[in-house]
């Protein structure tokens, strides 16, 4: 192991993770808008759009990341819409998340017993208000676990960004081991930097999944 060459591209591998995390939360964010958007839609059963949201989901969780990147980078320019990398892989998050977000919304508003609805109802809440603060809260909180989950696996595809011409992690990992065929060493930088982001999020998923059963809720 020579630890020279990790102390020299320590910082490049801090600059790409940066832009790892930036890109990854960004696209996380816009993920669970969609997915909330989507699951909305299905729970209460909207016509025509509940159809488009379930080919969307369809179309989305059965495609790789990779196909659907390549995609908006490089086949959208040919009808004039065009994205910088960046751009695009916030897209392309969003896109395969917003499926996966949209069943863990869907799976907590559908455990969520009617009863308590009508409850709220009949005590003159509006359907909104019941939905905002009856099952919303109780949904969130049995979701957490898929959350996390689904947060963790987007954050683990940032690795194919590098497709797209993007310095990440992976990007930055494979151009060293191309100049200098350092496999080893920027392979283990590569790890590590990858434990270092994600690590913080599976624990403290685990804590606020914990907290929330603890309380009364997920159980």
């Amino acid at each position: 192991m020579n630890w020279g060459f990790i102390r020299e591209y320590l910082p490049l591998y801090e600059t790409a993770a940066l832009l790892t995390v930036r890109i990854g939360l960004l696209g996380i964010a816009l993920s669970i808008i969609v997915g909330f958007f989507c699951a909305a839609v299905r729970y209460f059963k909207i016509p025509v759009a509940r159809q488009i949201v379930a080919v969307y989901i369809e179309i989305s969780r059965n495609t790789p990341l990779l196909i659907q990147l390549f995609f908006i980078y490089y086949a959208l320019p040919k009808i004039g819409i065009k994205t910088d990398p960046e751009i695009c892989g916030m897209a392309g998050l969003a896109f395969l998340g917003g499926s996966y977000m949209a069943e863990a919304f869907r799976s907590g508003l559908e455990s969520i017993e009617p009863i308590q609805t009508e409850s709220a109802l009949s005590l003159g809440m509006k359907k909104s208000q019941a939905l905002r603060y009856v099952v919303l809260p109780q949904a969130v909180s049995v979701s957490v676990p898929a959350f996390v989950a689904n947060i963790i696996f987007l954050l683990k595809e940032t690795s194919v960004f590098s497709a797209i011409s993007l310095m990440d992690l992976m990007f930055t990992a494979k151009d060293l081991i191309g100049q200098y065929y350092k496999t080893t060493e920027s392979l283990f930088l590569l790890v590590v930097f990858y434990l270092i982001i994600l690590l913080p999020v599976s624990i403290l998923g685990s804590y606020v999944e914990r907290r929330l059963r603890y309380a009364g809720f997920g159980s």
